[in-house]
């Protein structure tokens, strides 16, 4: 027989007593204060759906040896960033220039108990992509257990979202400051398309784009997602 349902699942016991004020950990109070530059950024939001049945099917193979999808993902995002610099790019606290930067430092945001953070895979394009599994496993041991050293989670240049995990289809994400955009990222499910004329099925999944409007423009943006979903959606060049 079926057990009881969520519905009658009792209230969940309050974890200070009500009405008492409770301080944020150093973590949560990190975050709300990082968060609140990004208000006075203007932004723009695109999403995009991208077929992820080769990548499923190349993740199959690379997974015996150590790679995620977090890492396979990483790096299909960090070859389709150095097509576009402007996408991994940073805008002057003055708003009046723009840096570029050599290489594709991915944030990957990790929800710990205490809080948000988000490790950095350095070089994500230059990296292969069993390095970058290695490296991942290694950041996130470090987050859950004895925790990062602040070179860990230093100069992300893009940040990736991913709640696919829990269900979630599609979100929008805040934008980091200091950075000109984040992907966020939903899960992947079969869904009815058409497919050369007739109806089929194919593994979807969308994702959004947070982007800085003061130097990336709509259509910038929008081409950095074809470029993704070219890749995601033929991505057999990503392992060497």
């Amino acid at each position: 027989p079926a057990g009881p349902s969520v519905a009658a699942a009792p209230p969940a016991p309050l974890p200070a007593a009500a009405g008492a004020a409770v301080p944020l950990s150093g973590m949560q109070a990190a975050v709300a204060k990082n968060m609140m530059p990004s208000l006075s950024v203007p932004v723009s939001r695109i999403a995009m759906s991208m077929c992820t049945d080769e990548l499923d099917a190349l993740y199959k193979k690379v997974k015996p040896k150590g790679v995620t999808m977090t890492a396979l993902l990483a790096k299909a995002v960090g070859v389709a960033l150095a097509q576009h610099p402007i996408m991994f790019s940073q805008l002057t606290p003055e708003g009046n220039a723009i840096v570029y930067n050599e290489k594709v430092n991915i944030a990957i945001a990790v929800a710990l108990e205490s809080g948000l953070i988000t490790p950095v895979l350095p070089d994500t394009a230059g990296t292969d992509v069993y390095e970058l599994g290695r490296v991942w496993s290694g950041l996130v041991k470090k987050a859950r257990g004895p925790g990062l050293a602040p070179a860990d989670y230093a100069g992300g240049n893009f940040t990736i979202s991913n709640m696919g995990m829990f269900g979630v289809d599609a979100f929008d994400a805040i934008l980091p400051p200091g950075q000109s955009c984040i992907l966020a990222v939903g899960g992947s499910k079969p869904t009815v398309v058409p497919v050369d004329g007739m109806i089929g099925v194919k593994t979807m999944m969308t994702v959004n784009l947070t982007a800085d409007h003061r130097h990336i423009n709509g259509d910038v943006a929008a081409t950095f997602l074809k470029t993704l979903k070219a890749v995601i959606e033929d991505p057999k060049d990503l392992v060497y």
